[in-house]
């Protein structure tokens, strides 16, 4: 998924129904750290993208620690 892609205008966090962020990967260094994903800092709540397509039920979000949150947060893309 891109950035600029328009179907990031329009989805939302299950849960609270607000937008989500787009996380790009930044390196091989930690495979699964780096995967792409969709992120609502409000919750700290992380959905993966499997093969192109955001998993957004609210079973598939996982719940992120402070730490994370941060990592996260430099990791959205602009």
């Amino acid at each position: 998924m891109k950035p600029d892609d328009p179907l990031l205008q329009i989805l939302a966090c299950p849960l609270d129904k607000g937008p989500l962020h787009l996380v790009v990967p930044d390196g091989p260094e930690h495979a699964e750290a780096a995967a792409e994903a969709l992120y609502n800092p409000r919750l700290h709540r992380r959905y993966p993208i499997v093969d192109g397509i955001p998993q957004l039920l609210p079973a598939s979000g996982e719940q992120v620690s402070d730490d994370e949150h941060e990592e996260l947060l430099q990791r959205m893309a602009p």
